[in-house]
């Protein structure tokens, strides 16, 4: 009851307590220095909501300017490493353009590289199966056979068909020089052009970066065409010179395996220097030079196969070691007895026999530009053969 009595007077008070209240608070003052009051005309609510505050922008200060666009091409080119920029400029195009052909070119290059390997294992393999046959028919002639000993020849047969293969191996050798010499021209193409392409305009830093790189790759690369090409050039001149040599040794082989005597190496491996000019001179000077003078052989035709070649290549190989430039005359001596007709006979039978030693001193690997052939009648009772220095 006693509340109900005073509730309109603690209304009211209550009432005027909170008008009090907001008066005070608005009467503060503010931390802008401001006059709390603030202006007369101003309306209640902007008190009660004051807008945020906004820092001054300094007058001083021009307002940033927006960022400008790149060029295309320069931005992608900075974001890319190395090469990436390889379509962007014509230089950079002529990089990979230039990059593609020095690829094939080694390319080629380790292809053609592999295929001398081969070669040259090829050829070893070979060569190593030939000495040794060589070695044993040698060997079988040193301790004496018979005469055309079949299994002689047939090991003759097989060393000369390694000597045809190491032979068609050369052949291949020189084609893959000429291969090789396509790979240079295309080397010195592609430096030329590597370097002419530092001088082209509206490159980019990244396209001279990549065409040095490139031009390192290239000069590299040329060195191993050349270095190939040289080894290609000394290994056919090697292999070349071996098969030749090796056929005059196979010639006095032959001629030692038909008379089943060992005779050693080629009188081609012993003839050092080239034959002098003048060694087909007339007969009449040759003669001339001959009479008088002991001959270094003389083979008489007394019987029917008579066994000179031994002789033959034992003098001649004597010679060639003291006087590696020696040259010599075979002289057909006839008997100069009986008629005209029986002299006549005669000589012929001679010369026959003096051609005779001739093919045997070229099977024994002496060149046919080093002898000479004459004739002559004298006091014999058989035709022979003699074998003179000159």
């Amino acid at each position: 009851m006693v509340l109900k009595k005073y509730r309109p007077l603690i209304l009211s008070t209550a009432v005027i307590m909170t008008g009090c209240s907001f008066s005070s608070e608005s009467l503060l003052p503010t931390l802008t220095g401001e006059d709390p009051a603030g202006p007369s005309t101003a309306p209640a609510q902007t008190v009660q909501a004051p807008a945020p505050r906004v820092a001054p922008t300094p007058v001083s200060r021009p307002a940033a300017r927006p960022t400008p666009t790149p060029i295309v091409g320069t931005e992608r080119s900075s974001q890319m490493a190395g090469g990436a920029a390889a379509a962007s400029t014509f230089v950079s195009g002529k990089v990979s353009e230039l990059r593609q052909e020095l690829l094939r070119l080694q390319e080629n290059v380790s292809k053609n590289n592999s295929d001398l390997q081969q070669l040259r294992s090829s050829s070893v393999q070979k060569a190593a199966n030939y000495q040794r046959t060589v070695a044993d028919v040698n060997s079988r002639l040193q301790v004496g056979t018979t005469p055309g000993n079949p299994i002689l020849v047939k090991q003759f047969n097989t060393a000369l068909a390694l000597l045809n293969k190491i032979s068609a191996d050369i052949s291949s050798m020189n084609k893959l020089t000429t291969q090789v010499t396509t790979d240079s021209t295309l080397a010195a193409f592609l430096s030329e052009n590597t370097r002419a392409a530092f001088r082209l305009s509206g490159a980019l830093d990244e396209d001279h970066a990549g065409l040095a790189m490139l031009e390192d790759e290239v000069n590299r690369t040329v060195v191993l065409v050349d270095r190939l090409l040289k080894e290609l050039s000394e290994d056919i001149q090697r292999q070349t010179n071996f098969v030749a040599i090796e056929r005059s040794n196979m010639n006095t082989l032959s001629a030692s395996i038909k008379t089943g005597e060992i005779m050693g190496a080629s009188l081609t491996n012993r003839a050092l220097t080239a034959a002098t000019s003048g060694v087909g001179a007339t007969a009449s000077r040759v003669l001339g030079s001959t009479l008088g003078r002991r001959p270094l052989v003389v083979v008489r035709f007394d019987r029917k196969d008579v066994a000179y070649d031994q002789a033959i290549y034992n003098a001649v190989s004597r010679t060639l070691e003291s006087r590696p430039g020696a040259t010599f005359t075979l002289v057909a001596v006839a008997p100069n007895t009986g008629g005209a007709a029986k002299i006549a006979l005669n000589r012929n039978k001679a010369r026959r026999n003096a051609e005779n030693v001739l093919r045997s001193l070229q099977r024994m690997g002496l060149p046919i530009q080093r002898v000479a052939i004459s004739e002559r009648t004298g006091r014999a009772t058989s035709t022979e053969v003699h074998l003179y220095l000159n």
